[in-house]
């Protein structure tokens, strides 16, 4: 077996995450505009939520315990059938790995993200990413997804490790 390859860790961005799908943020680079009475700004439009017509969009929380670092990345997974949105509901940073849509992933192909606790992302339908990563702490994540029938998570275990390392950024 080869020896694990250590992986480089960026912040999250919307530019540097575009490959992969949506970074979900009030930010004033997004369209935004005040609402009721301009007592609210609403941000507006931030993710495309895909589902097949097979299937419909659900919201859920998902409860992650905290991963320690160094850690393997062993596995990968994908959903051919529907987007995947992660927003934080605790303000904690989390990590976010991910690789190109295809049927063929490696090692090498792997970004792995920090996202700061008011930053969410959307997979896009078909990108491998690694289940969720929440650092610290328990954290809740609210989550957009795709339900209906058929198959719609793909997992493939990498051939060669890859390692996050400590310190983060």
């Amino acid at each position: 077996m080869s020896e694990p390859l250590p992986l480089t860790v960026e912040w999250l961005t919307a530019e540097a995450f575009a490959p992969f799908g949506d970074v979900i943020e009030a930010s004033g680079a997004e369209r935004h505009f005040p609402i009721n009475g301009g007592n609210t700004e609403r941000y507006h439009d931030l993710m495309k939520i895909e589902v097949d017509n097979d299937g419909h969009p659900i919201v859920s929380i998902f409860r992650g315990l905290p991963r320690k670092l160094p850690f393997a990345v062993t596995m990968l997974e994908r959903h051919p059938k529907g987007s995947q949105a992660f927003m934080p509901l605790n303000g904690r940073q989390y990590l976010v790995v991910v690789a190109p849509r295809g049927e063929a992933v490696t090692v090498t192909d792997i970004r792995v993200f920090l996202a700061h606790g008011s930053q969410g992302v959307n997979y896009a339908a078909g990108t491998w990413h690694h289940p969720l990563l929440a650092l610290d702490e328990t954290s809740d994540f609210l989550v957009i997804d795709r339900a209906g029938p058929g198959n719609n998570c793909d997992e493939i275990t990498l051939a060669r490790v890859g390692v996050i390392p400590l310190p983060l950024p």
